[in-house]
């Protein structure tokens, strides 16, 4: 498939697609014409680098889970170095949570001090 189609069926621009040529996470073989040509392989990888950037994974992040499916694997998380990733990321998302906990403290002392009868909430 030529990469309009491969970006319409995976949900992404051309532009995207050729950034992650660029970046040697997926590879265009080229027909005769010298057109970019994609199979079924590449809807799958786009579709796991997508999902894992949608929650905040780089795309050097998502390496290993590419190689994971390149190697035939039937899940991109099924390799101990896509694993390696989920655990790294937790531990920063932990990080950032604690920070804004910290941060949060610290204005809602702020307000409580410049109002003292404010009412402090807490949103969902």
């Amino acid at each position: 498939m030529r990469i309009g189609e491969l970006a319409e069926r995976a949900g992404v621009s051309t532009r995207a697609l050729r950034h992650y040529e660029q970046q040697g996470l997926i590879r265009a073989r080229r027909s005769a014409n010298g057109y970019r040509d994609y199979d079924e392989a590449d809807v799958r990888l786009v579709a796991q680098i997508r999902a894992l950037t949608a929650v905040g994974f780089t795309l050097e992040d998502a390496r290993p889970f590419v190689a994971c499916l390149l190697a035939g694997h039937e899940s991109g998380a099924a390799c101990p170095e896509s694993v390696d990733v989920y655990r790294r990321k937790l531990a920063e998302i932990d990080a950032e949570i604690r920070a804004l906990v910290a941060r949060r403290a610290e204005v809602a002392a702020q307000l409580k001090q410049a109002c003292p009868g404010c009412a402090i909430r807490r949103t969902k």
